[in-house]
């Protein structure tokens, strides 16, 4: 089982994601040399979030989402799980039980979503994804 080296600056980063008080949209956790789960980075923008995603990477990422019509707008949240296709299929293994030990920290969120190919890790999509999980929606689609 994976170590969290540093718990608390994870939960400020998962409450800076959730605050509607700052423009930090993503944070996203990584592996360590010694197997230990650790804050890799925060930011704004997805595309920087997606960058974080190497081949032989296996990344945790908490992330907001703006949902809504003309009628209301709401931010969603995401659990995004990438396993880099270079993960040896150990280590895959392992995740599936230290994924538990990352949602006693990344609480609350509409969708969990797995990639392993990176032109699938699309903003759209997840969006998609989050507003299927949200259920009714009553807009007119005209913004």
């Amino acid at each position: 089982m994976a170590n969290m080296t540093d718990r608390d600056a994870i939960i400020e980063a998962y409450n800076d994601v959730r605050s509607d008080e700052t423009p930090t949209n993503w944070c996203c956790l990584k592996y360590d040399e010694s197997n230990n789960l650790s804050l890799d980075s925060c930011g704004e923008e997805f595309d920087e979030l997606k960058s974080k995603f190497g081949g032989d990477e296996r990344v945790y990422a908490f992330l907001r989402v703006q949902t809504g019509d003309e009628m209301s707008k709401r931010m969603k949240f995401a659990l995004i799980i990438w396993v880099g296709p270079g993960v040896s299929a150990i280590k895959k293994a392992k995740m599936s039980t230290e994924k538990a030990f990352v949602k006693k920290v990344f609480l609350n969120f509409a969708s969990e979503m797995f990639f392993d190919d990176l032109h699938d890790v699309k903003l759209d999509k997840v969006r998609d994804e989050l507003i299927r999980a949200g259920g009714a929606n009553y807009g007119t689609g005209k913004h």
